[in-house]
């Protein structure tokens, strides 16, 4: 496979599997437990890998520091977007605005400039994925609800943005990328867990029986959506990896229509077009 388009491969799968992790958190009805389950399975899955996985270098841990952090600010506003709004009205604000906030930050603190046409593609895939979330609540309480899980799911894409850039500076200054996921891994579960704890203290046990499922098969594909995506910020730009993996909203969307009974719409297969149309741009522009 040619290096151009090895990264646009891994980063259509971590697309589709970061979208199957959503589902899962949103279906399972308990978002706050789903997603720790979540973090949980993905620290598990990680432990095989640790005896071929060499020690972060001594210089590097606060830069895992600083990536746990944003991971974590990522993890509970994603908690409070999911928890208030459909999944059809929050994914797409929370991974559309993503590549934007990451080519801000990214040009700040990464020196990374996208070309012009590369531009335009990134400003197109975002507008056409926010078309995916134009609220359709008809009452006044529900457009109220609505509002809240629209500010929470733009503070996720800061968030995004944050992870993004973070992550590419803590990945490339390891021997391996294998590194840094194994460790990020083993450390991430333990902010969502202790809030956790603390929410459903006493009930531990009934909170997390009817949600083992969902967080089971939402932590296998959240750990390989973001292994392969920390691997394909090794290979090109935060931004270009980061607009790549928003697809995951056409796969979010699809996958809403089908297991959570959410709407699709010609409005949506239309933004869908347009999504592709900005990716193949940005790709081509590289």
């Amino acid at each position: 496979m040619s290096p151009e388009l090895l990264p646009v491969l891994l980063c259509l799968v971590s697309a589709l599997t970061v979208a199957i992790t959503n589902v899962m958190v949103k279906r399972g009805g308990d978002v706050l437990t789903t997603r720790m389950l979540v973090a949980v399975v993905m620290g598990l899955s990680v432990l095989p890998l640790l005896p071929f996985a060499p020690l972060p270098p001594p210089g590097t841990w606060g830069l895992i520091g600083i990536s746990m952090m944003v991971h974590w600010f990522y993890q509970f506003c994603a908690i409070r977007a999911l928890h208030r709004g459909a999944l059809s009205l929050v994914f797409p604000v929370m991974r559309g605005l993503g590549p934007l906030a990451t080519a801000a930050f990214a040009a700040l603190w990464l020196q990374e400039d996208l070309s012009a046409l590369q531009t335009v593609g990134l400003a197109l895939t975002s507008l056409s994925i926010l078309v995916f979330a134009l609220p359709t609540a008809e009452t006044h309480d529900a457009r109220q609800l609505d509002r809240s899980a629209l500010f929470w799911a733009m503070m996720t894409a800061v968030g995004v943005g944050l992870y993004a850039v973070a992550d590419t500076r803590a990945a490339r200054a390891m021997e391996t990328p294998l590194t840094f996921v194994v460790w990020l891994f083993l450390l991430d579960w333990i902010g969502v867990t202790a809030v956790f704890l603390w929410q459903r203290r006493g009930r531990v046990l009934t909170a997390v029986r009817p949600e083992l499922r969902n967080g089971v098969i939402g932590g296998v594909a959240g750990a390989v959506s973001y292994g392969l995506a920390i691997y394909a910020y090794t290979l090109t730009d935060a931004a270009v990896v980061t607009a790549l993996r928003e697809t995951s909203v056409v796969f979010a969307a699809a996958l809403g229509a089908w297991l959570l009974k959410e709407g699709f719409g010609r409005r949506r297969i239309a933004a869908a077009g347009a999504l592709a149309a900005g990716l193949v741009l940005m790709q081509a522009a590289a």
